[in-house]
């Protein structure tokens, strides 16, 4: 017999699939922008100690933005859509655990990050083999899948989160642009930490995300700006906090609609 949160991640899975353009092309095209703008463009003039090109090292980055964007904007998107249809409510009337409900948006948040982050990574792979000597490595790959799913689990239960405490899509669009955008802008997608100044090296290290993106670049290419042991355990901290926060939200029934 299946577990009941298996209706929870199909019915999630089914939809955004039903807009392939929107789940794919969009951050497709924001990632051939970053890619052509600041990789090849403007990274012509910035070097970086340790890599053969800002190219390789923006790279990593945009690979975790857009796989932590995606998985957060799914599961957020997809709990405020539920409840403006009265959706959500009803699945108080299912024999639905929070636990079930928060496993099934979490990982359909994940499985969208996965896919929107291997095209990404597709896409640079072929841009750096026709513009570079070389091609695009992967020195840890368990190490990279680990940081990928335990961040794309992460922020989609952050996600969730927010979705349930956010009163409309106004609500949901404030959270999103002054929490999601400044740790994305701020995490070390384009800038290396030691390139800052010691007092904003300081405050980046508060950044969960700074983390998770130099545990993935890690993952490609074997360098990093912090501890990697460090670095798993923040992420998988993050995780736990925010899937704690989502079953919290789950649990009280005023978040279950407008």
């Amino acid at each position: 017999m299946r577990s009941p949160f298996w209706g929870v991640l199909l019915r999630e899975i089914k939809r955004y699939l039903k807009v392939p353009y929107q789940t794919l092309g969009t951050p497709l095209v924001n990632s051939l922008l970053y890619l052509f703008i600041f990789g090849l463009s403007l990274g012509q003039s910035i070097t970086l100690p340790g890599y053969s090109s800002y190219l390789f090292f923006l790279i990593p980055g945009l690979i975790m933005m857009t796989a932590i964007k995606n998985a957060f904007d799914n599961a957020s998107s997809s709990v405020v859509s539920s409840k403006y249809s009265g959706e959500l409510i009803d699945l108080r009337i299912t024999p639905l655990t929070p636990a079930h409900i928060a496993s099934g948006f979490c990982l359909a948040g994940l499985s969208r990050g996965l896919i929107v982050a291997i095209v990404t990574y597709i896409t640079s792979a072929l841009l750096v083999y026709f513009t570079q000597p070389t091609t695009l490595p992967i020195r840890h790959p368990w190490i990279l899948l680990y940081f990928i799913t335990i961040s794309g689990c992460g922020f989609a239960s952050m996600g969730l989160t927010i979705g349930m405490i956010s009163k409309n899509f106004d609500t949901l669009n404030a959270f999103s642009s002054f929490l999601l955008v400044p740790l994305i802008y701020l995490g070390g997608v384009f800038f290396s930490l030691k390139s800052l100044h010691p007092f904003w090296q300081l405050i980046s290290r508060f950044n969960p995300l700074l983390y998770m993106i130099n545990g993935v670049r890690y993952g490609f290419l074997g360098k990093s700006d912090v501890s990697v042991p460090l670095a798993m355990l923040i992420s998988f901290l993050f995780l736990c906090f925010f899937y704690t926060c989502a079953l919290l939200t789950l649990r009280k029934g005023k978040n279950y609609h407008w």
